[in-house]
């Protein structure tokens, strides 16, 4: 069964899933619809908003969200000649680079380690998780599926569940009732945009056709890690060695490391280096040039009202 849209019908079109779930197509809307919204962009690692939800995010932010990025891990992985301290560094910066590039507003860096979130207290990455949809009044959730299915990181479904758990605890009273002394009160994250790399239930799909250039963008500037970064540059230096030339990479590092996102990250070899299918593919059964694909889950309206004004009597 499909879950209701958040938007006016007039910004989306539908289309049936497997005869019983419905797929919303929820295209790009003129102006500021959303206005005085708050979206929070949940990520373990720097680069996973950016590869999996990137397109969405600049979206909703060009719609008129204020968005904030949440990153729960330091990114804390040697490699490449660097010091673990080096890393974090990089990937600070990254990180706070990429939030720029989708329209960002702030960073919260949480810090844990990288790959050992298993290990953590979730109980206390939830209570920081709360304190924050509180205090900036979290609307619209973009995160990985905390029902997603064969997830090998630890990062992601750990990330993945305290997030859930704590969008349902924050619209409470029962939990961290110190917070109301300091001045924030019980908030709830109405919708949630959920996407996996493994299967998943898909019900909506997003398009990113106007925002796919901000989504490049927030790739090729993560350059410690991930597959976009410098990686055309890398490729096209390799081919010339050999006496090749990929024209699609162009004739300068900068187009090549976007082109290689375009057409490689994002698109041909999109299987193997993110896990999903291309962002060409996803969109193509619906008529769009790009798209992402979310488990998407909005507010259900109560239906005792209209229950009462249609059943209730004079007494």
């Amino acid at each position: 069964m499909g879950l209701m849209p958040a938007f006016p019908k007039s910004f989306e079109s539908t289309q049936k899933l497997n005869n019983t779930d419905t797929i919303i197509v929820e295209k790009h809307v003129p102006g500021k619809p959303h206005k005085g919204k708050v979206l929070a962009a949940i990520q373990p690692h720097n680069d996973d908003i950016a590869l999996f939800a990137g397109g969405t995010v600049a979206k909703l932010i060009s719609e008129g969200y204020t968005g904030y990025l949440i990153r729960t891990s330091n990114d804390d992985h040697a490699g490449q000649g660097a010091t673990v301290g080096e890393v974090i560094q990089n990937n600070e910066r990254d990180n706070q680079r990429a939030a720029k590039a989708l329209g960002l507003q702030k960073v919260y860096d949480l810090g844990y380690r990288n790959h050992r979130m298993d290990n953590i207290s979730i109980q206390e990455l939830r209570g920081r998780l709360i304190f924050l949809f509180r205090l900036l009044k979290v609307d619209t959730i973009i995160t990985y599926d905390p029902w997603g299915h064969y997830e090998e990181n630890p990062d992601h479904y750990i990330t993945a569940m305290a997030v859930e758990s704590a969008r349902w605890m924050a619209g409470g009273r029962l939990d961290y009732p110190e917070h109301f002394e300091a001045g924030l009160a019980p908030h709830t994250a109405r919708e949630r945009y959920y996407f996996a790399r493994g299967p998943q239930l898909v019900n909506r799909i997003v398009e990113t056709t106007q925002t796919i250039d901000r989504k490049i963008e927030a790739n090729a500037v993560i350059v410690t890690q991930g597959p976009g970064g410098e990686a055309g540059a890398r490729l096209r230096d390799s081919l010339s060695k050999e006496g090749k030339h990929l024209p699609i990479l162009g004739n300068d590092d900068q187009t090549a490391n976007r082109k290689y996102i375009e057409h490689f990250v994002l698109d041909i070899d999109s299987q193997r280096m993110r896990g999903v299918p291309s962002d060409k593919e996803i969109g193509k059964p619906y008529g769009l040039d790009w798209a992402e694909r979310f488990h998407y889950i909005g507010h259900e309206p109560s239906k005792l009202k209209d229950y009462i004004e249609e059943h209730a009597v004079s007494k």
